[in-house]
């Protein structure tokens, strides 16, 4: 009897993650003698753990295609970080009985680091619990922080709305600095890792052009040195356009703008840096300001997505069931950089253990010598992942994004699971 697959997404989403919830479903409908339904967990994890499941089968083929146009999470996602099999493992004995009962033998997880882990632990624990399922996770993240593979889905897009409001609110500055603001800060995601503020270099070439002055996760934050910075852009060129990562940190390891409070991955909450950064120029320098926070809309702006990560956010969901039915298990497909220029890439794969629970920081050989631009390095490995334009259909002016029935399956397990 053929088995079924269950699709998951986690995390923070992205502009492109349901392109590759495209990839995987269209690829299974295509294999249909190999794998049965595709039912999608409602809330991802979550929605495995409490028998919370939708089924594909019930939408159009036309509603689909059209989730690789549509941001957002169409099967919900959640923040939700499974404990290890040794602190409770109930949580994965209960995946393996919702597995079971609904016939599921394939799990597609589509998420970072933590989800690669888990999705490593359920191939494990399967194969001890008697009821073997193949796991395939599916990389996702704007971070662009998962190792091995050479880029992640959802950064191209990002990057490209990070770059380009760059270089818009720069031209926007510009027209007015003689009597208004001489300083615009625009604060990006990157809690440790700061490929987005790097993005942000891609809008100009350096000196006169802006970003001014990037603020990296990997570069200690020096107040004094950055105002000085501050205060030359402002004298030589009549104003200064800053990018800041979210997880700039002091010396000592303080994040600028910690609010005290942790996410549901025990991570320490963030917001606010713009506001920070803004205020000590004003304070220091007395210098007018205004601040912007990217926050969701670098990550959901679906518009100005790059046709390079749609293609690479399908090609991995596909890639994905193409290698359970070869029978892979406990691995991830990745994007294989095989040229720069012209730009040419490839699908391969690496184990799950390769990426479980760890980052890729940018190198130090991308950031220049001063702590505050992009080297011809960096240019050179992002400007590919930003490039072509996949725009969505357009009705009455805005964009005609898909919605779906979200049948829900019948719940086949009497006892209920309570998360904790």
């Amino acid at each position: 009897m053929k088995k079924n697959a269950l699709y998951a997404q986690s995390g923070g989403v992205t502009a492109v993650i349901n392109a590759s919830a495209c990839g995987v479903i269209e690829t299974a409908r295509r294999h249909r003698d190999k794998i049965g339904k595709v039912y999608a967990g409602n809330n991802g994890i979550i929605g495995a753990l409490t028998e919370d499941l939708l089924d594909t089968s019930k939408e159009t083929p036309a509603t689909i295609a059209g989730l690789r146009h549509t941001p957002g999470g169409a099967f919900g996602s959640a923040r939700f970080k499974l404990k290890s099999l040794e602190e409770n493992r109930v949580e994965y004995e209960r995946l393996i009985e919702v597995f079971e009962a609904h016939n599921i033998g394939y799990f597609f997880y589509n998420g970072g680091g933590d989800s690669m882990d888990t999705a490593h632990k359920v191939s494990q624990i399967g194969e001890r619990l008697g009821y073997p399922v193949t796991c395939i996770g599916i990389p996702k993240t704007v971070d662009n922080d998962l190792p091995v593979t050479d880029t992640c889905p959802g950064f191209g897009s990002v990057a490209k709305y990070v770059a380009v409001s760059t270089l818009e609110a720069a031209l926007d500055v510009l027209s007015m600095a003689k009597t208004s603001t001489k300083v615009f800060v625009l604060e990006v995601m990157g809690r440790h890792a700061g490929w987005i503020a790097a993005a942000g270099g891609l809008a100009g070439q350096g000196g006169a052009e802006p970003p001014h002055a990037i603020l990296f996760p990997e570069i200690s934050f020096d107040q004094q040195r950055f105002l000085a910075r501050v205060d030359s852009a402002v004298k030589k060129y009549g104003y200064c356009v800053v990018v800041v990562s979210e997880g700039a940190r002091y010396a000592d390891g303080r994040f600028l703008a910690e609010a005290g409070s942790k996410d549901a991955f025990g991570h320490a909450q963030l917001g606010g840096v713009a506001q920070v950064i803004a205020q000590m120029v004003k304070t220091e320098l007395d210098l007018k300001y205004h601040y912007a926070i990217a926050d969701y809309l670098q990550r959901s702006a679906r518009h100005l997505a790059s046709k390079v990560d749609v293609e690479q956010a399908y090609a991995v969901g596909k890639a994905a069931v193409e290698l359970a039915l070869a029978g892979h298990n406990s691995v991830m497909p990745i994007i294989v950089r095989n040229a720069d220029r012209p730009y040419r890439w490839s699908v391969g794969t690496t184990p799950l253990s390769r990426v479980a629970n760890r980052e890729k920081m940018l190198p130090r050989s991308y950031i220049t010598k001063d702590g505050f631009g992009i080297t011809a390095a960096c240019r050179r490995y992002l400007e590919p992942l930003i490039r072509g334009e996949d725009y969505p259909p357009y009705r009455a002016g805005l964009p005609r994004y898909v919605a779906l029935k979200r049948v829900p399956v019948e719940r086949r397990l009497n006892r209920p699971f309570v998360l904790k």
